[in-house]
């Protein structure tokens, strides 16, 4: 099998590196130059009347002007150069050639792959560029449609040509035994329907098997604003600005609570260590809304709902004022590191603003994609082996060896309990208590006593209705 030293990707992302520095910003500063340049140029032209200087001014603008254009083409050449290796790596990284596979699975399923696109565009907020593909696509899906009709009624008018001409040669009869040369064939059409691509006939012309609602509701401006909106709290969220964050947690805390989110009282705890800090974090003045004082304010307005679940934690924030002089030697020193605390809230963030939605933290298509790319070397190399030795392996549905991919890709779908050792199942699924740990439903319900439990990993106690299901 491939190891590590084998894959190509290195290369490829040494390029991809050169690429994005090799960008347009030089080229573009060039062409500010130019334009100041000749707008210099025209001020100076408009408020001197004397020919001669106008001259002499045009005259002396066509060296500057001369050289920021070959400046701009040096650019370009740069930029055109970094592309044209990317693109020579990624032809020897990834050559083109037929997949180790009989069929396509997913060539019936244009309408799944285009969703899946631009759902992908509106998750990363490109939302002119996701608009446009979605108008594109169904553009062409109905110009597929009507070369697919004009084809029918071309072949169903050439079979009536050639029917009338037998009915030339050969004349009907009706009841009467008469000759029915001139009897309108018009309703030869009635219950013929209309015939798709695919030659399968449909009496109702309105064959809606879904995919053009599903791009619709993309395409539809509820979905881009919630986006937009998601991305305006991110933004806030790098600029160490909590306050959108809160507010929307805030505004959607039942849904957050009935999927056993604590993203709210994390923001509330990250803005009452954000004040605790004070000016030497902030940058703010220490008052009463800011530093210590301004921490202890915040926790008394906004920490009394979060008492019966994050007692605790409230607790050890609020007696770390005992040792705001020397935090660093306290037991509370790890709760203040707040070095990655905004990358983490804002990924938190993220994963339960996609979870209201319905939708992965992670973009499927990218989870796809890359997963297929670190998979496909591996996967060629295997079956160019076995077709060499003439063998294959008999296996359905499933790969003869296993794919090496990050642990962010791999997911367990079976759980199985600690406490009974068994799996897990829809009728016994698994509970995430608010300690952290998992059991399945009836051997929580075993170690309760009324309402109540205590964990049998620890010394938490809590209520039956703290315990949340998890959906594998």
């Amino acid at each position: 099998m491939a190891g590590a030293d084998d894959s190509p990707f290195p290369p490829l992302l040494n390029e991809l590196a050169r690429v994005r520095r090799s960008n347009l910003t030089a080229a573009i500063g060039d062409v500010d130059k130019i334009i100041d340049l000749l707008a210099n140029a025209r001020e100076q032209v408009a408020a001197d009347a004397d020919a001669h200087r106008i001259g002499m001014a045009m005259t002396t603008l066509q060296n500057p002007v001369k050289a920021q254009l070959e400046a701009i083409t040096n650019d370009l050449k740069e930029v055109t150069k970094a592309q044209k290796a990317f693109g020579k790596a990624l032809d020897k990284a990834m050559p083109q050639r037929d997949l180790p596979m009989e069929t396509d699975a997913m060539a019936d399923h244009p309408a799944l792959i285009n969703r899946a696109i631009a759902m992908h565009l509106l998750r990363e907020g490109q939302f002119s560029v996701a608009s446009t593909f979605v108008r594109e696509e169904q553009q062409q899906r109905e110009q597929n449609e009507t070369a697919a009709a004009m084809a029918h009624a071309h072949a169903h008018a050439h079979a009536h040509t050639h029917t009338g001409a037998s009915a030339a040669a050969t004349p009907r009869r009706d009841r009467d035994g008469d000759d029915d040369m001139n009897k309108d064939d018009d309703d030869d059409d009635d219950d013929q329907g209309i015939v798709d691509s695919k030659g399968n006939r449909n009496n109702n012309s309105n064959n809606d098997t879904g995919a053009d609602a599903e791009m619709h509701s993309l395409h539809s401006e509820d979905l881009q604003d919630k986006f937009s909106e998601m991305y305006s709290i991110l933004a806030e969220l790098k600029q160490r600005n909590l306050g959108p964050a809160i507010e929307w947690a805030r505004l959607n805390n039942a849904r957050l609570e009935a999927k056993g989110s604590n993203l709210e009282f994390e923001l509330c705890k990250l803005q009452y260590i954000w004040l605790f800090k004070g000016h030497a974090a902030n940058g703010l003045p220490n008052d009463e809304r800011n530093g210590q004082m301004g921490a202890l304010a915040y926790a008394q307005r906004h920490f009394a709902p979060f008492q019966r679940r994050h007692l605790k934690e409230i607790q050890q924030l609020v007696c770390a004022m005992l040792f705001a002089s020397n935090l660093e030697a306290s037991p509370y020193r790890s709760i203040f590191e707040i070095d990655s605390a905004f990358e983490d809230v804002s990924t938190s963030f993220t994963r339960e603003f996609c979870s209201l939605l319905g939708l992965s933290a992670e973009s499927p298509l990218y989870m796809a994609v890359t997963a297929g790319s670190i998979a496909l070397p591996r996967l060629i190399k295997y079956t160019t082996y076995m077709k060499e030795k003439k063998t294959e392996w008999t296996t359905e549905n499933e790969l003869a060896f296993e794919t090496p991919l990050p642990e962010s890709m791999i997911y367990h779908p079976i759980f199985v309990c600690p406490v009974s050792k068994e799996q897990t199942t829809e009728q016994n699924p698994p509970m995430l208590l608010p300690c952290g740990h998992v059991i399945c439903r009836d051997s929580l319900h075993k170690i309760s006593k009324g309402s109540r439990y205590k964990c049998p990993y620890c010394p938490m106690e809590g209520h039956l209705r703290d315990a949340v299901k998890i959906t594998l």
